[in-house]
């Protein structure tokens, strides 16, 4: 076959997984989906989603001079559940996309709080990854898979999202809402529509890491989830937004980039997922680095580069 569009363009580690439950300082089920940032200091830090043994999600960090290797984590819970003041977090707190914003000279953390009504999008800010202020509640249930964009857009804040319809046969597409003071929202549309029938993304998909800017748009790395006799597959695939209208799709690409192929990915509490929540980028040399959850077991990586990426993506069939 012909076309660049078939070469791989993420790389795993060659020492995957990158972590596991056995390098976790205290007792837990599994550890999976980690929101990422690059801290000032150069160090890698990972917000990990960890599982303990009664089933309920809790946030802590783990932190890598380089990245890969030596990582540290918390000796305890960094982010609990605090459903005595927030009643949403009743059944676990997941899948956190870190976003560092100027303005606000914090971290913004869109995490998914599970309640008794469904899973639905919660906020918090930290300067420190120590101390955090909780925000609450800004996507009611079912809504899950949200991050921020790091800068306001013609004044106001912008979240993309994914909230899930009610009714029996209806798609769940990835949304896009602004708001003037990140707690009211409104103004809300679908960005990226789940595709029908047999494709690789129909019917359900869902943002994975944190939108990352380049000069071209906003580059998205979604995930898309296909049904199939032997369960739910999920896989990556590409998307570009405009810069200053992010409701505008640029490109999307028909096929899928990144999935399931390694037994740490296939076998599993879930098998066959990757989810990456988390990404690095150096801006100087392009390098991202995608931290994905590896069928909802333990940590993985795969490295790749943004001018590699936007390659694909000019030259993928698709959309438009």
């Amino acid at each position: 076959m012909q076309g660049n569009r078939f070469r791989e363009v993420f790389r795993r580690y060659e020492h995957n997984p990158l972590l596991t439950v056995d390098d976790w300082p205290y007792p837990a089920n599994s550890i999976f989906h980690a929101g990422a940032t690059l801290l000032p200091s150069g160090e890698t830090l990972l917000l990990v989603r960890v599982e303990d043994r009664r089933g309920l999600s809790h946030l802590t960090v783990a932190r890598s001079a380089d990245g890969i290797t030596n990582w540290q984590m918390d000796a305890q819970p960094t982010l609990l559940p605090a459903p005595e003041h927030y009643p949403e977090e009743i059944w676990g707190i997941e899948d956190p996309r870190i976003r560092w914003v100027d303005e606000l000279a914090r971290y913004a953390i869109t995490y998914t709080a599970y309640s008794t009504s469904g899973p639905l999008v919660s906020l918090a800010l930290t300067k420190d990854f120590r101390t955090f202020e909780r925000k609450g509640v800004i996507m009611p249930p079912e809504d899950k898979d949200a991050a921020l964009l790091p800068r306001r857009i013609n004044g106001r804040w912008v979240l993309l999202h994914r909230p899930v319809p009610v009714f029996a046969g209806a798609k769940a597409n990835i949304w896009l809402s602004y708001s003037p003071d990140l707690k009211h929202w409104g103004d809300h549309g679908v960005v990226l529509e789940a595709r029908s029938g047999a494709w690789w993304d129909a019917n359900k998909i869902g943002l994975s890491p944190q939108p990352i800017e380049t000069p071209e748009g906003w580059l998205i790395i979604y995930h898309g989830v296909r049904n199939t006799p032997g369960g739910c597959l999920y896989r990556l695939g590409l998307a570009l937004l405009d810069l200053e209208q992010p409701c505008r799709v640029i490109r999307r690409g028909d096929e899928w980039v990144f999935g399931p192929q390694q037994p740490y990915e296939r076998v599993g509490d879930i098998g066959d997922v990757v989810f990456p929540c988390g990404v690095t980028h150096n801006p100087e040399s392009g390098e991202i680095r995608m931290y994905y959850g590896a069928a909802d077991t333990c940590l993985a990586l795969a490295t790749g580069n943004v001018n590699d990426l936007l390659d694909w993506l000019k030259n993928a069939s698709g959309y438009p």
